[in-house]
């Protein structure tokens, strides 16, 4: 029973019963983690939108009694509500920015748990000529005939691993005049590069779950700058005490035990697997 519940049941009560159910409350309001046992994973929206949230967590209710509530965003917000502590685990993909959290003190240790690949989508008729295996030389293509290219722009890991191959293709502002960002998650992105015409840089897992494609196909694939790693951290409870440290690293522990990843490698859409595992243990 929520707590607005509770109250509003005061009237009714005799003097005694009233007074027992006010404990309830108070206790409830002071300790509401009794209510339920619960973690809180600030990840990035391509583990939601791939589908493998929604396949992992009930295996890991069933081993350790625990939900988890995920806060699905780009992976710097995520980052960030790391840093404020409004989150007990992170979950993200940008491992340069994993690491400096750690080295601020607002995460305790990174652990890796899986990886799989960026691709690059577009037209199926590929106007750009971008098709085959150099990242760095398609986005040039792009850039240089203007053809239309929708960024995420949220400062998620897909959007930092982007703007690192834009550098790499040494156009980093001159992406060309088709180039928009639409400070979207990548489901959306991905949507409005079907309904326009346009390239994207997307994670493997997003694309295959994903099914509004139109005529978008994989044009690049398969360069190993391409590689996408993902990492896993308990938020530092020195820095906010409220975090629950220990279900955190609970959740932790499981997903890189020899039982979390072969999950995570069971994990597979028309027979193809999505993440693949690789944690350091």
């Amino acid at each position: 029973m929520t707590q607005k519940l509770l109250f509003k049941k005061f009237k009714s009560f005799k003097p005694l019963a009233l007074m027992q159910y006010a404990v309830v409350a108070t206790f409830l309001i002071a300790y509401p983690g009794v209510q339920a046992q619960s973690v809180v994973v600030a990840s990035t929206t391509s583990t939601e939108q791939s589908g493998l949230f929604g396949y992992l967590l009930p295996e890991f209710k069933k081993a350790q009694g625990l939900d988890v509530k995920v806060v699905a965003l780009g992976t710097g917000q995520a980052l960030d509500m790391g840093r404020r502590g409004d989150a007990d685990v992170l979950f993200v993909h940008d491992q340069v920015a994993e690491e400096k959290i750690v080295a601020d003190g607002f995460a305790v240790k990174r652990f890796p748990v899986m990886y799989n690949d960026f691709v690059l989508v577009g037209p199926a008729s590929d106007p750009a000529k971008t098709r085959g295996n150099d990242i760095v030389e398609a986005l040039k293509k792009v850039a240089s005939t203007n053809h239309a290219f929708i960024s995420r722009g949220d400062k998620s890991g897909t959007h930092a691993a982007e703007l690192r191959f834009w550098k790499m293709a040494a156009v980093p502002d001159a992406k060309g005049s088709g180039y928009k960002e639409c400070g979207c998650g990548m489901g959306p992105a991905l949507n409005i590069a079907s309904s326009t015409g346009a390239y994207a840089l997307t994670d493997r897992g997003t694309w295959l779950n994903f099914k509004n494609r139109g005529d978008l196909a994989v044009l690049v694939e398969g360069d190993k700058r391409l590689f996408n790693q993902y990492g896993v951290m308990l938020v530092n409870p020195t820095k906010h005490p409220h975090v629950k440290a220990a279900d955190g690293q609970k959740f932790i522990d499981w997903v890189v035990s020899p039982i979390g990843q072969a999950v995570i490698a069971s994990y597979k859409i028309g027979g193809e697997q999505l993440f693949f595992p690789n944690a350091e243990r």
